[in-house]
């Protein structure tokens, strides 16, 4: 499960993603609001946890991007706000839960796995290029009518190469996205071994990967 986590106090943000990591999560941080919103447009995660009070961007408006942008993320706010107005402002903004500081870590994860638990009430929306579809709620790709198979890197890979299309991808953050350790596929070949398998698998999608020269790749039309 891959969770971002938008804390601007750096001891508390570093327990929590380190005991996140420990609990089997793969996890993002980021110290600001507006941090948070350009993760949350780039990626898909299942859960966010999201601070109240951030520079950038508070987290109430965080949520509400989040919600207006139609993410299909769990957003779990953390405050010291302990008010009942202050957690149905939150909810209302469309928080799926509520957690006051200070809190226990174990309450932290119990809330967690509550909401992976949940239906998911929106779903994020299909990716399209040229004759190619990627749907993350479904986590399917298709070409035409035509499901194609890949395997979970594969997928990553094509998902933040379609999100960020026509634009160059740099080789450091297609090995964040794709890879649970990023500095596993770096010095190494393996981001060109999944694009040259990719390149296979999308033939007739109209569309082809072009390495650009001492950056990364990118995806456009043929």
């Amino acid at each position: 499960m891959r969770v971002l986590v938008a804390e601007d106090e750096p001891g508390l943000r570093d327990v929590i993603v380190l005991g996140l990591e420990d609990a089997g999560y793969r996890v993002d941080a980021v110290a600001r609001g507006d941090d948070a919103i350009d993760q949350l447009g780039w990626y898909e995660y299942d859960v966010a946890v999201i601070d109240w009070r951030m520079p950038g961007a508070e987290g109430i408006e965080v949520v509400r991007w989040a919600r207006s942008h139609a993410r299909p993320t769990a957003l779990l706010m953390l405050t010291a706000r302990d008010t009942v107005r202050d957690r149905v402002t939150g909810l209302d903004a469309g928080a799926d839960d509520y957690l006051v500081k200070p809190f226990e870590f174990d309450e932290l994860l119990a809330r967690m796995r509550a909401l992976q638990r949940r239906p998911r009430m929106v779903e994020g929306p299909v990716l399209r290029q040229g004759r190619l579809a990627l749907d993350p709620a479904r986590r399917s790709v298709t070409i035409g009518t035509r499901e194609v198979a890949l395997t979970p890197t594969e997928y990553l890979v094509l998902e933040v190469l379609m999100r960020r299309a026509p634009a160059v991808v740099d080789r450091g953050a297609i090995a964040e996205h794709a890879w649970a350790d990023e500095t596993d596929p770096i010095g190494t070949n393996a981001i060109d071994v999944q694009m040259s398998r990719l390149r296979a698998k999308l033939l007739g999608s109209d569309l082809r990967i072009v390495a650009v020269r001492g950056t990364g790749y990118r995806l456009e039309a043929t």
